[in-house]
């Protein structure tokens, strides 16, 4: 990156034909999305294993780089840099309850005496026992501080490169304020310092409204970029006033309806009806109709059998007591959206009901379960918010090749908590009150929390406020994920030639290759990189001797540095080729080329 000190001029020069690269023609086996292929392809990473991989010197530069994007945009808000180990102590996370809630998620390991300890997967627990080690008075308040570190999660299915690893490079931050006026103030500052750092690299991405998960706390924002590989779904209102991740969507309910004057309900026989299409075309064709129309599938009401694990539920002896039976009811219309139920329950945890576990229930008949029987046996319904008190809706009877018509909320069965379980689809109301929602696919880059005082309250921290009393600062706890940024940022913005960074990620802002085998192009060649060194450019000179210019040629597209210089057969005119990747092609004056790439290298995005 080109120094924002005056006068100062940062530019180097690295030859391809000494830098440690192999470049690659064909795709890796294993590589399922553009950015891990074209990463590996252009020789700036390397698997090692499963999810791990290592950082070769291109892509360790254009980390480099993101870094200290990140780091000056932290610095500018008045974060203050500092490192924690990645090996850590098991008590602090015993003391808030995360190394049970995060589950096989967790790299435990064991030390040569036994004592259990951590690889670090993120850090609320030490910057909270720092600032009590070091910080007694409200004086010292405020202050955030950050770290950029690598992080270890044990991933069930890596994937994807560097998107989702099982070792990765993330920037946290955490703020402790005294006030919660304070938190909302340092809260803004990091996501304004989140649009800068996204907006400098020309990210195309939504602040959208998110769930906490194991991490605790209120407010929660996602910055999600837009990628036809993502695995998130978000939405955004066709109003242009609300975006959320899916999980995060809140159900616009419909109103209550009285019970009173609802006719009863009534059991019907409904031969090979297990599906909810199945059940509508029975309806159908026995005239069953619902406000004097035909029956359709947002009428009927699923009843899927789940089991749910809650770590916090303990029986009597402290012991825990394992996955219980639940069933959660969602619109016909709908599917299950396994993500969504996830968030709702967490920390608790949840697994389909098994062929097992309905032949232990005789009450759980497959394809005709109902709330009714599940009242009845003490086990716990969940339903979706549209199913509103008076809501009247035809499911299962509990019984082969049966269902029932009308069954009434709040008369015929009862909900112990709503949850938010089904499927979001394209042209639901806005939570916003504002017009519909669309679907799309994104990938998160940054989460920030309001966490409050869920940490410093389990370590007892405690400040003499201005009154000379006791009192519990407030955080707020802010991720980026760097090297999944890089990640994004080669979805984003590759071509079917290669890579294509922006200008301030790129590991080289300039790559100059000499494609005329002419020695007075090689020597025009180093005399120009000199040059450009000089300026303070940095540069990637291909100089190799004895490759193509076709080679050439595809190496500087494959690796995607922002402008490639050809001294080509036109050089022996004067001319010099400047390509902007991904743009035009120039034809610049040899005695004006230094004056261009700087004009193009210092230009704003």
């Amino acid at each position: 990156m080109l120094s924002k000190l005056p006068g100062k001029l940062t530019g180097m020069i690295t030859r391809l034909s000494t830098l440690f690269l192999r470049t690659l023609r064909e795709d890796p086996a294993d590589a399922e999305v553009p950015s891990h292929k074209l990463l590996v392809r252009a020789g700036y990473i390397r698997r090692a294993a499963p999810g791990v991989y290592s950082w070769l010197p291109l892509g360790l530069r254009a980390l480099r780089n993101i870094e200290e994007i990140v780091r000056e945009e932290m610095n500018s808000i008045g974060a203050q840099e500092l490192l924690f180990p990645a090996l850590l102590p098991r008590e602090p996370y015993e003391d808030t309850n995360r190394w049970t809630e995060y589950g096989d998620d967790l790299f435990r390991l064991k030390d040569r005496k036994g004592t259990d300890m951590l690889l670090g997967p993120t850090h609320e627990e030490m910057f909270t026992l720092a600032v009590k080690d070091l910080y007694s008075s409200y004086k010292d308040f405020p202050v955030t501080l950050y770290q950029i570190q690598t992080k270890y999660r044990d991933e069930a299915r890596p994937r994807a490169g560097v998107l989702r690893g099982r070792e990765f490079v993330m920037k946290d931050s955490y703020s402790f304020d005294m006030s919660d006026e304070g938190l909302d103030e340092s809260y803004a500052k990091h996501r304004a310092a989140y649009q800068a750092i996204f907006n400098r690299v020309g990210l195309k991405y939504e602040i959208c409204k998110a769930t906490s998960g194991a991490m605790g706390g209120s407010a929660s924002e996602e910055f999600l970029a837009y990628s036809d590989n993502g695995e998130d779904t978000f939405v955004v209102s066709t109003a242009g006033d609300f975006a959320a991740n899916v999980e995060a969507v809140v159900t616009v309910p419909p109103a209550e309806q009285s019970i009173e004057g609802q006719p009863e309900a009534v059991v019907h026989d409904t031969p090979k009806s297990e599906t909810i299409d199945a059940l509508v075309e029975w309806a159908n064709n026995a005239g069953v109709l619902i406000d004097d129309r035909p029956v359709q599938a947002a009428d009927t009401l699923k009843c899927m059998v789940v089991k749910v694990n809650d770590p916090r539920e303990v029986d009597e002896d402290g012991k825990p007591v394992g996955p219980q039976l639940a069933g959660v009811l969602i619109p016909g219309d709908r599917e299950l959206d396994e993500k969504r139920l996830e968030a709702s329950l967490e920390p608790a945890t949840f697994e389909l009901g098994s062929e097992e576990d309905f032949a232990k229930n005789d009450f759980l008949v497959k394809g005709y379960v109902g709330p009714k029987a599940l009242n009845a046996n003490g086990v716990k319904v969940y339903a979706d918010p549209r199913v509103v008190q008076g809501s009247s809706w035809i499911t299962g009877a509990d019984a082969p090749q049966k269902h029932v018509v009308g069954l009434v909320a709040g008369r015929d069965f009862e909900v112990d908590e709503f949850i938010e379980a089904a499927e979001i689809k394209e042209g639901d109301p806005s939570p916003s009150g504002n017009g519909t929602v669309k679907l799309a696919r994104g990938i998160e880059l940054g989460h920030i929390f309001q966490l409050g005082r869920k940490y410093t309250e389990a370590f007892d921290v405690q400040i003499l406020d201005e009154n000379g009393k006791r009192a519990v600062p407030t955080m707020g706890s802010y991720g980026i994920g760097v090297t999944r940024m890089l990640a994004v940022i080669a979805e984003q913005t590759h071509d079917e030639k290669g890579l294509v960074w922006p200008k301030e990620i790129a590991p080289y802002q300039v790559h100059v290759a000499v494609a005329n085998k002419d020695a007075a192009a090689m020597e025009a060649g180093e005399k120009l990189v000199d040059e450009l060194e000089a300026v303070g450019v940095d540069v990637l000179f291909d100089d190799r001797p004895k490759v193509s210019p076709g080679v050439k040629f595809k190496d500087a597209e494959l690796l995607g540095m922002p402008f490639i210089v050809i001294l080509g057969r036109a050089f022996a005119d004067g001319i010099i080729e400047l390509r902007i990747r991904g743009g035009e092609t120039l034809e610049v004056p040899a005695d004006q080329i230094v004056e261009k790439i700087q004009e193009l290298v210092n230009a704003e995005r």
